[in-house]
């Protein structure tokens, strides 16, 4: 199958947004015991600089498109939500096993679509996400126990992002600008975050200020590079690639953190990889668009 220029660019800006957020939580997880909330202010704080300095250029600056308001505010309160259990999960498991379960967020964009927008899913989109949560099953190992809270907080990472993604694709079809989507986000991030890391400050050291500013550029750097590859290819012929962020998180682990992940967890990273490549597959050699668009 010959790749056009295109989607080879596309595929290039994948893989840098991949590895751009597997080092943001690395940082994230290098910055110690600073609490989440200041981790999740300090993360979207570069993202909305970069924003605000994006929409201070253009025409139109911080105009909201009629009808969008409540979309944004749905799409920021459930990706805001996503984040921060993220961000939990990525300091209580291992680096690989949180990024997994973050990337379940296709599959959640699946179900999400429905109710959001209308759309109805195949029964390859049935299969393949029924199956792929046999392999969180794998990853979370469930015991009842305390020790569940971390990886429930994993999943709802992926689905608040999945359906925060769904929005996205709602707004896109009204045409709202991607730099007020994320302007949005990210001052909805940092306001809902800013009481908390008032009240339980935490001073920080050098090293973990600088452990924090580097996630956020790494965090502002994928998100640019995502979007631009979903500008250059459809999210059927590039899509697949994002889990690439899942063997860069691995080896990060392995290498710095002498994290080496367990036998059931890499057998539960090989069924919901495998599902996203089967979807990618299918819908690539079905020529169809696909019943939801990855982030």
């Amino acid at each position: 199958m010959k790749l056009k220029n295109n989607d080879a660019k596309g595929i290039a800006c994948i893989l840098v947004a991949a590895l751009g957020f597997a080092l943001m939580t690395f940082f994230v997880r290098m910055s110690g015991d600073v609490p989440t909330m200041e981790k999740a202010f300090f993360r979207n704080a570069f993202a909305a600089v970069i924003a605000c300095v994006s929409l201070l250029r253009s025409e139109d600056k911080f105009k909201i498109k009629t009808g969008c308001f409540r979309y944004i505010f749905l799409r920021c309160l459930f990706g805001t939500t996503g984040l921060l259990c993220n961000f939990y999960a990525i300091d209580h498991l291992p680096l690989a096993d949180a990024n997994m379960l973050n990337k379940l967020s296709p599959f959640f964009a699946i179900i999400a679509s429905i109710p959001i927008l209308k759309e109805k899913p195949t029964r390859i989109d049935i299969m393949t996400t029924v199956i792929a949560f046999l392999g969180v099953i794998l990853i979370a190992r469930p015991t009842g126990g305390v020790s569940m809270i971390p990886a429930l907080c994993g999943i709802w990472g992926g689905a608040g992002a999945g359906i925060a993604y769904t929005f996205i694709r709602l707004l896109g079809s009204k045409g709202e600008r991607t730099s007020i989507i994320v302007f949005c986000f990210s001052i909805f991030s940092c306001m809902l975050s800013a009481p908390f890391m008032i009240f339980n400050y935490k001073p920080m050291e050098l090293w973990q200020l600088g452990c924090l500013v580097l996630a956020g550029i790494f965090a502002a750097a994928a998100q640019f590079s995502i979007t631009s590859a979903y500008k250059f290819a459809p999210a059927r012929k590039i899509g697949v690639f994002d889990n690439t962020q899942v063997v860069f998180s691995a080896a990060l682990g392995i290498i710095f953190l002498s994290e080496v992940p367990e036998p059931l967890s890499i057998a539960g990273y090989i069924i919901i990889i495998g599902m996203a490549v089967f979807r990618w597959y299918w819908n690539l050699t079905h020529e169809r668009e696909p019943s939801v668009k990855a982030s």
